[in-house]
């Protein structure tokens, strides 16, 4: 069994990892902002039939240099997982850039120092996307890349596009091409392990609560976080290195990912908008509300990917995203992150 680094182990993608490498029988040699989190994880993963016996935990912030160098001292392999995604955008698009590319590289540092046999870096479907004059039923390939360049790109998509260049710049600079590994997801959805829940299952959560009338004219290739972690772990292992693994399956609309809300969850019925914003609309909106400017390049797009080589790769094939989205509603009501209304 191997000893793996992750960071960003409390995140919704980090914690179904490490409960999935538990479970196979590796160590878990987790990276947190505050150990203050540690009892609630440990419970979590517990409560899911993991033993945490293998897990350590090392409080380290990627903007912060200090504690990285030795962080993946021993370990066989590093699944850098960590990456905050700002609900509030800001004006600036290079703003985030800075610590995104910073903290991807302390990662690598400390696994070259460490001379471990893979990186897998958790990347995303952003940095492939994007792109003047893109049509409206988008493909998605390996050799795609977002243009950073693009005016239109939020902070959050030129950060993550910078920072995945960034990473495989390194390693050319270092000869480690036949090490690294990224695995870039979609949209994730799928059920959540506990309360805490990250920016996806946000979407899911602001459907049953009714928090906005109706929803915007934009679609996601979906990825199961379940499906996502079995990718990350077969990354390790299989013929991979140097490939970029699309981490998606089927496309869904957001006004059909509310149909499927509020047909599987009666109790909420009331409450799930199916309605959907003009286009128009939402660019006026994103003048106010910053947390709609990630979307204005995905107005009326539908993204199609070309992830069939990352099945015959690794074994792994991705759910329909209609289950994913079930199963992130019913969760959500499970874990109490959202309440029936009453008399429901």
């Amino acid at each position: 069994m191997a000893s793996v680094l992750v960071t960003g182990v409390t995140g919704f993608i980090g914690k179904q990892i490490t409960l999935d490498l538990l479970k196979a029988g590796h160590s878990v040699r987790g990276t947190v902002r505050s150990l203050s989190k540690e009892a609630a994880l440990r419970k979590t993963l517990e409560g899911h039939g993991a033993s945490c016996q293998r897990l350590s935990l090392l409080e380290l912030d990627l903007n912060q240099a200090d504690g990285w160098s030795d962080s993946a001292k021993g370990c066989d392999y590093v699944m850098h997982v960590a990456s905050p995604f700002p609900l509030d955008q800001p004006k600036d698009r290079e703003a985030l850039v800075p610590a995104a590319k910073a903290g991807t590289l302390r990662v690598l540092d400390a696994a070259r120092e460490a001379d471990v046999k893979r990186v897998i870096l958790t990347s995303s479907l952003v940095a492939m996307m994007y792109r003047p004059n893109r049509p409206k039923n988008l493909t998605v390939s390996e050799g795609d890349w977002t243009d950073a360049e693009w005016s239109k790109l939020s902070a959050y998509q030129v950060s993550k596009v910078r920072a995945e260049r960034a990473a495989w710049d390194w390693t050319y600079q270092h000869g480690w091409e036949d090490r690294l590994v990224s695995v870039n997801p979609g949209f994730v959805l799928g059920p959540a392990l506990d309360q805490t829940i990250g920016t996806s299952l946000a979407v899911v959560k602001l459907m049953l609560e009714g928090a906005y009338p109706a929803v915007p004219p934009i679609s996601f290739a979906v990825v199961d976080v379940r499906d996502l972690s079995r990718l990350h772990i077969a990354a390790m292992t299989s013929e991979v290195a140097g490939r970029r693994l699309i981490g998606a399956g089927d496309s869904i609309s957001m006004q059909d990912m509310a149909k499927l809300v509020k047909k599987s969850r009666p109790d909420f019925a009331k409450k799930v908008p199916v309605r959907k914003f003009p286009a128009f609309v939402i660019r006026i909106a994103s003048r106010f509300d910053s947390s709609l400017r990630s979307i204005i390049t995905d107005l009326g797009v539908v993204p199609h990917v070309e992830s069939e080589y990352v099945t015959s790769l690794t074994g792994v094939s991705f759910r329909p995203a209609s289950e994913s989205v079930v199963d992130a509603a019913a969760s959500l009501v499970q874990y109490g992150v959202v309440t029936p209304p009453s008399g429901s």
